[in-house]
């Protein structure tokens, strides 16, 4: 059980009859994160460990793996009564309208029982024209919950998807004591923003998320904004973080990122398939290609914003390559889909357990038609829940390579 002691009601806020119990957030009392660093503040989730940090100094990288997309604080306790304090980072785009906070899902005994957000908090506004950031520095602010049945029960704190969250401290009205992992299989994804749950409504409605709680697996969601890039030490964070499934959906950053062109892109997809079965030979393993993006399936990148419609409160995405280039080996989507088919077949020969989902199976022409891109890259809300339900269907369904650790 972790350490506990009894707080001093803070000012302002109203005490349980019993009195606030503090618990330290320790790794045994969080899911999906693979990394724990001790901050200033708190302790900080991180969703690649310290070794493969060091590696790569992006930012956009930094940001997306210190969002906690898929981490969640899971414990057993018999309190009515949870505040969690925490500093988040959250990002503004200088001439848009704000985006909106993100949420806390409070879920007890596996139902969604709550949601809450946090105030103040940094704020980085970043201007897009120039790609400069400016970062305002704000006060921690508490996710409130209270009136949970007074009873022994299970519960977790989803943590936003879409903020940088240091945790500072965990309070109850009773003693909180670490969950043993039960007996559900371990799904590991690694994905773009569209993994990351760019756009959803909150942390348990990602599409990964919604995809494990329809598969009965426990999700760790390496989805990184902006970040799905074929990065070697993100194939071994991969190769060495447990998993009983496997899951990599490439593509679209490397289109809109205009990172590399066909000749590196193959072997590139081969040795971070290799490193991954260093560590994970015979997993299920299975290769998602992206889900349909008209103005990338024959166009190649840099995507570029299109601030003609930000009047509007829109900030929508154009691609900004020539058509012609994909004779000098530029990639557009339907030339990374036709070679992840063709590797993918080729591997699966001395590889059984390796397997291919095309994206468009997931999100095509027709869903497009009905439940378009807002801002022409990302899915929104409901989008999301057709993914996972999809995503489900056909991985964890009957003919599923999933199959098989469905629950």
């Amino acid at each position: 059980m972790s350490s506990q002691s009894a707080s001093v009601p803070r000012p302002g806020a109203a005490p349980p009859a019993t009195g606030w119990i503090t618990t330290p957030v320790t790794a045994d009392l969080l899911r999906g994160a693979l990394d724990l660093e001790h901050t200033e503040h708190g302790v900080l989730p991180h969703r690649l460990p310290a070794r493969a940090r060091a590696q790569c100094a992006d930012g956009l990288l930094a940001m997306a793996e210190a969002q906690p997309s898929g981490v969640r604080l899971v414990f057993r306790t018999r309190a009515t009564a949870v505040e969690l304090d925490a500093l988040r980072t959250k990002n503004a785009y200088q001439g848009a309208p704000p985006r909106p906070d993100g949420v806390y899902d409070l879920f007890v005994d596996g139902q969604l029982t709550g949601q809450a957000s946090v105030t103040g908090g940094n704020v980085v506004t970043v201007d897009m024209t120039t790609g400069t950031a400016e970062t305002r520095p704000g006060p921690a602010g508490t996710a409130r919950f209270a009136g949970l049945p007074d009873r022994v029960k299970d519960v977790e704190v989803w943590l936003p998807h879409n903020e940088i969250t240091q945790l500072i401290a965990l309070r109850t009205d009773a003693p909180v004591e670490p969950l043993p992992e039960g007996g559900r299989k371990k799904w590991l994804h690694h994905g773009s923003s569209i993994s990351h749950g760019s756009d959803a409504a909150s942390p348990s409605t990602t599409w990964p998320a919604l995809a494990a709680a329809l598969g009965g697996v426990e999700l760790t969601n390496l989805g990184l904004g902006g970040s799905a890039l074929l990065d070697p030490f993100t194939a071994r964070a991969l190769r060495d973080t447990p998993a009983d499934l496997i899951s990599v959906k490439i593509g679209i950053n490397l289109v809109n990122s205009d990172l590399m062109r066909l000749r590196a892109f193959t072997p590139a997809v081969h040795g971070f398939l290799d490193t991954i079965r260093e560590g994970h030979p015979t997993t299920p393993l299975l290769v998602v290609s992206p889900i349909l993006c008209p103005i990338h399936e024959d166009t190649p990148g840099p995507s570029a914003p299109d601030f003609s419609n930000l009047g509007e409160g829109k900030l929508q995405f154009k691609a900004a390559g020539d058509p012609a280039e994909r004779a000098a080996g530029k990639l557009t989507l339907n030339v990374i889909r036709d070679e992840l088919a063709h590797l993918v077949k080729q591997r699966a020969a001395d590889d059984p357990n390796l397997h291919h989902l095309d994206g468009r199976d997931l999100y095509g022409e027709a869903d497009f038609a009905e439940l378009p891109l807002p801002d022409q890259i990302h899915p929104d809300a409901a989008t999301h829940r057709r993914l996972g339900e999809r995503f489900a269907a056909l991985a964890f369904g009957p003919d599923g390579p999933f199959a098989a650790v469905g629950a």
